[in-house]
């Protein structure tokens, strides 16, 4: 079974945010595989279904980006799934906007969410996809940058980074990591 987690916060205010771009790639995964996202349990958003053979839980925290690792290591221990099964999307603004980067472990870098994950799991031996919102202008705060509400020419980047997202989800879970790596970095 693998672990899905697109990372955001949970309020209608952070929709259509940078720091959303995670909730946004699962959704779209979400309704490309016709699983709904309905079910509460450990402060959490979730549905279950098959994706390319595999059993998959989608989860959305609902925690608050800075505390996302509770609810993930949360559903890791109640269905026992392996480090390498957990895979976490989430936005990064140290690549350019539209790009999407897969890794198979590493460091949380300057993202809080990804800081609480790690922390939580007490590992970085876990699969992430970064997706690109570049970063902001020296006259704008970066708490700020993530979220301010997307504007249409940047949305229709990110759209695309976004399906670029889901379908690297598929792959990894079709091939693996190493393949979907090469195939999308």
């Amino acid at each position: 079974m693998y672990l899905i987690v697109g990372l955001g916060n949970p309020e209608k205010e952070y929709a259509n945010t940078r720091h959303n771009v995670g909730f946004d790639t699962v959704n779209e995964l979400a309704k490309r595989h016709e699983i709904e996202i309905n079910r509460n349990k450990f402060n959490s958003l979730y549905g279950q279904g098959i994706i390319n053979n595999e059993k998959v839980i989608i989860l959305k925290p609902q925690t608050y980006m800075n505390l996302s690792g509770i609810a993930v290591r949360n559903f890791k221990d109640f269905y026992k799934i392996d480090l390498d099964k957990i895979i976490i999307v989430h936005d990064d603004i140290d690549i350019e906007e539209g790009k999407i980067k897969l890794r198979k472990i590493g460091g949380p870098g300057t993202h809080n969410g990804m800081k609480s994950v790690v922390h939580e799991l007490n590992s970085t031996e876990f699969p992430r996809i970064r997706i690109g919102t570049g970063s902001p202008d020296d006259e704008i705060d970066l708490k700020d940058y993530v979220l301010e509400k997307i504007d249409a020419e940047s949305r229709s980047v990110l759209d695309e980074a976004i399906i670029n997202a889901a379908k690297a989800i598929e792959e990894i879970l079709e091939n693996g990591i190493d393949i979907a790596m090469n195939k999308f970095n």
